[in-house]
């Protein structure tokens, strides 16, 4: 059986209430958390647990998904990616994605985006995806360049984070473009 949510080495799934001891440790990383612009106050197991719970039994809504990334090798939670600023009349949406530190550089995020990608585009008929990446953030940079995103420009000074203004680097990529460069093998 083949699965939409399946890559080559990651499985994009609901987050399950058990997950919360995962996610707690992802956000008590801050420069993880900066990269992903959400930075905050600490959260206890408790509130964590009940953010796991929410998001479990939180359904769809408007095509805005919140999924958690499995490693198919170990069954481990990853990370997590979502989807945002859906719009099906514009056709358009974005997507934020993190991953645990002691899993980066292992193909997990570009994997990840490219199931997301492919739903988005194949099952729900979206055009085109943007992703905005701070300008310090090379390796998020490097990733969306590596999926064939376009960079379309930059906001400058646009958001306060790590004691500084940021720049944010805008990139998109139309669904011919991602079927172009991503064949289904």
């Amino acid at each position: 059986m083949s699965s939409v949510w399946v890559g080559e080495r990651v499985r994009l799934r609901a987050i399950e209430p058990e997950d919360w001891a995962d996610f707690l440790r992802f956000d008590q990383d801050s420069e993880v958390q900066r990269n992903a612009d959400m930075v905050h106050a600490p959260r206890s197991a408790f509130a964590m647990q009940a953010w796991a719970e929410e998001q479990a039994t939180h359904g769809e809504a408007d095509d805005r998904l919140q999924l958690a990334i499995e490693s198919l090798e170990t069954d481990t939670v990853v990370g997590a990616c979502s989807t945002n600023d859906t719009s099906r009349r514009c056709g358009r949406f974005s997507y934020g994605i993190a991953i645990g530190r002691q899993h980066q550089r292992r193909g997990y995020a570009s994997d990840a985006v490219k199931v997301l990608l492919r739903f988005m585009f194949e099952e729900r008929r979206y055009h085109k995806c943007e992703a905005g990446v701070y300008a310090y953030n090379d390796a998020s940079l490097a990733l969306q360049e590596g999926l064939g995103f376009q960079r379309e420009g930059v906001l400058r000074d646009h958001e306060f984070l790590a004691g500084a203004y940021q720049d944010l680097v805008v990139f998109g990529i139309t669904a011919e473009e991602f079927a172009q460069r991503h064949i289904r093998r």
